[in-house]
């Protein structure tokens, strides 16, 4: 259920690390073949330091023996990103420290050069928010998970769709699915087409519905940071593959193979 792992004991109240939990792709159940990388976010109930940081880094080679021999994990320091890189076999897993408390305005980084910077530990917060709310409104929305990992494809394969982040892409397709007049469930297919309708229909354009973020205050546009040009290419891209499925040819939207005719014998 990834819901947060508590390190705290009842007798140990004055924890520094009070738990971690699965955020990103890893925890919304959208990782492609291919992809490598996964990320955890640990709470802290102070703002998460330096100092803190290395101790962690010190200490988790042994813990983390101490629950497997098979494979040889490396952990490294990262704190440009406010974190730890624990790797084996190819695979990497981005561990960042953040706390509640640096979304107060007197919690900047720059007040105490021992505290990581304060700009990816709101990073990390918000990405505990972002899970949050995708397990609760997506994860349970028919067909919302696999046409997310669609659009995952698109935006790797297509040049026009990577500026989109995975975050618009999300909310994009939970509020084109969750608005089927009398809540009828959709198939994969049909589920794709009213998202391809929804972003050719110039939902991203400038002066558009837009896409507000609803795990932060006032609703900011998570697609901000399209430009015009690249808000219009999505569009015509949309309205593109929207010709395509029409014309039965929604193969090439995927990026595959068209599937074999099937021969009829008359008898």
């Amino acid at each position: 259920d990834n819901q947060l792992f508590s390190f705290q004991q009842d007798r140990d109240s004055n924890r520094i690390l009070k738990g971690v939990m699965r955020v990103g792709h890893l925890a919304k159940g959208l990782l492609l073949r291919g992809d490598a990388s996964v990320e955890l976010v640990v709470l802290c109930a102070e703002k998460p330091t330096l100092t803190l940081l290395r101790k962690v880094v010190e200490l988790l080679p042994a813990a983390i023996k101490q629950v497997t021999n098979e494979n040889t994990y490396t952990v490294t320091i990262n704190a440009a990103d406010a974190g730890l890189t624990v790797s084996a076999d190819g695979l990497s897993v981005l561990v960042q420290l953040t706390s509640p408390v640096m979304r107060e305005e007197a919690a900047s980084g720059g007040s105490d050069r021992d505290v990581l910077a304060r700009g990816k530990c709101l990073q990390a917060l918000a990405a505990l928010r972002h899970t949050k709310w995708f397990q609760a409104r997506a994860l349970g929305l028919h067909s919302c998970v696999v046409i997310i990992r669609i659009l995952r494809d698109l935006c790797q394969r297509v040049p026009t769709w990577s500026p989109l982040s995975s975050w618009a892409m999300e909310l994009l397709a939970e509020k084109v699915i969750s608005s089927v007049p009398g809540g009828m469930q959709l198939s994969p297919g049909d589920a794709l087409r009213r998202v391809m309708e929804a972003v050719a229909g110039g939902i991203l354009l400038p002066g558009g519905p837009g896409l507000g973020d609803p795990c932060e205050k006032d609703n900011p546009d998570a697609a901000a940071a399209l430009s015009a040009q690249q808000r219009e290419d999505l569009t015509c891209s949309a309205q593109y593959a929207l010709r395509l499925i029409a014309y039965r040819q929604i193969y090439k939207v995927l990026g595959m193979d068209p599937l074999p005719v099937q021969q009829k014998v008359f008898r």
